[in-house]
């Protein structure tokens, strides 16, 4: 009955069945599946038995094991998920979890890239096909997973716009295409098509098999291999170039509602946290203490201003 450990003969146990199944019937991405059985591994594991098998101090115990051994606040909560679909809907025990809680994620600002800074990062890319994927995840401000599942369809240069088929929440959106990347996104179609690289209809940043998109692994290597190429010593990934986007274009004074829909955010305050970074719109605030006219003891007088020769 053990739902994680399958037979040498491959076969899948009825229990891990039942959870795939379950699943499957809700029609869950696939690294969201992988991740609820990674959870529910992990607890046969810890237990040295059955999942199935568990009582609610056993969870508790386990919530334990992870904040001791070190294990950071969202891997705890994703194990957490995946544990209460295992326990609340293939078990049908909700009330073994009443043990175990979320705990809270320290909400950390993004390192942002300067214009400069991003304009040589994507000089420095390894080839053109790595350059022109990160434009696009500057461009437009779209997901890593959302850069390498584009198809050659997906651009429209005539209404200017890229489309993001199912992305995050698997919803579809548009977003915008500048003249520059478009430019762009043609030469590498060119050089890629020439050399049998892109297919017709096909990915538009094909892995080593055509049939097959780039990795979001592949480009997160491109994108540390331009900044060190680069100079640039900052902790950089592909989606630090999705947080330069939002937060360039605040500085910009582009409405924040208008940058929710270009992130395809479902909530304004997710979109609000690039204000935090905006240090543009930081360095234009005056301060208060500009505008007081009394002065700090022993802080010496402003000289006076030369006066013209008399006439």
């Amino acid at each position: 009955m053990d739902v994680c450990t399958p037979t040498p003969s491959a076969a899948v146990s009825p229990l891990r069945q039942r959870m795939l199944d379950d699943m499957r019937m809700r029609q869950f991405a696939e690294h969201t599946q992988d991740g609820y059985i990674r959870a529910v591994r992990k607890l046969a594991t810890f237990l040295g038995r059955s999942p199935h098998t568990a009582a609610a101090e056993d969870l508790r115990r386990f919530q334990l094991h992870l904040v001791d051994t070190g294990t950071g606040p969202v891997t705890i909560n994703a194990t957490i998920t995946g544990l209460k679909f295992f326990f609340d809907i293939t078990l049908g025990r909700p009330e073994l979890m009443l043990k175990m809680t979320h705990v809270a994620v320290p909400r950390k600002l993004p390192v942002i890239l300067s214009p400069e800074e991003v304009g040589r990062l994507i000089a420095a890319a390894p080839n053109l096909k790595h350059q022109a994927a990160m434009s696009v995840a500057y461009g437009a401000g779209l997901r890593v997973s959302e850069v390498v599942s584009l198809k050659v369809g997906d651009i429209d240069g005539e209404r200017m716009t890229l489309r993001v088929e199912q992305g995050k929440g698997r919803k579809d959106r548009y977003a915008m295409l500048s003249p520059v990347l478009l430019e762009r996104l043609r030469a590498w179609w060119r050089l890629g098509h020439a050399q049998g690289k892109i297919r017709n209809g096909g990915w538009l940043f094909p892995g080593l098999d055509p049939t097959d998109h780039v990795t979001a692994r592949q480009l997160n290597r491109a994108v540390h291999l331009a900044a060190a190429t680069a100079g640039i010593d900052k902790r950089i990934t592909p989606h630090g170039l999705r947080h330069a986007f939002a937060t360039h274009l605040l500085e910009q004074k582009v409405d924040i509602r208008v940058i929710q829909v270009l992130l395809g955010h479902k909530r304004l305050d997710t979109t609000t946290l690039y204000a935090a970074v905006a240090t543009d719109l930081l360095r234009r605030v005056i301060s208060p203490l500009d505008h007081t006219s009394a002065k700090p003891a022993g802080e010496p007088a402003p000289e006076p201003a030369p006066q013209p020769p008399a006439l």
